[in-house]
């Protein structure tokens, strides 16, 4: 995928990984590692990621920190499947869904399916809170900094440059 023109990633998959709690591995970033690798067994080609970037957890900084960072990944499921597909993989790596915000093994969320707009029961896309995020739009801005936001209709860099939730989010030094 070329990022010669602002239009290089109009049919990007987006998706977003986060943990801050390493389950059965010696560390968030070893689990974030083989999660990458299951994607293409469900149907994701990942093409680009972006580094692992820490952050406190938010909204209680009182859990331990995360780790975050984005892939790009190539399919030919639709947004539904795409979603199934995730929600797969974060059962394999110990997931439980309860309280919002809790502390978690993994988290994967598909920020968006190329231009797709949808608001159905458990898929809206965009992500509805992508935007706001620096440990989101930070990671994808390293990757496809022209990437256009299919509702904001920005850039990742621009809105990354704003984003308010996790201000301390940051790059870890290597890939």
């Amino acid at each position: 995928m070329s990022d010669t023109n602002n239009n290089a990633f109009d049919d990007a998959v987006v998706v977003a990984l986060g943990s801050n709690l390493r389950g059965h591995y010696r560390s968030n970033r070893d689990l974030l590692e083989a999660a990458l690798r299951k994607l293409p067994g469900v149907g994701l080609e990942v093409t680009r990621r972006s580094r692992w970037w820490r952050s406190a957890a938010w909204p209680d900084r009182a859990h331990p920190d995360y780790l975050n960072g984005v892939a790009l990944v190539e399919t030919g499921l639709s947004p539904r499947e795409v979603m199934d597909a995730l929600l797969r993989v974060e059962a394999a790596f110990g997931r439980r869904r309860g309280v919002p915000n809790d502390p978690r093994t993994l988290d994967l969320d598909l920020i968006a399916h190329g231009r797709t707009i949808l608001d159905e029961p458990g898929l809206t896309l965009p992500h509805p809170r992508a935007h706001e995020r620096r440990f989101v739009m930070g990671p994808l801005a390293e990757i496809a900094p022209r990437w256009i936001h299919p509702r904001v209709g920005e850039a990742a860099q621009a809105i990354w440059a704003r984003a308010s939730i996790g201000s301390d989010a940051a790059p870890l030094e290597e890939l």
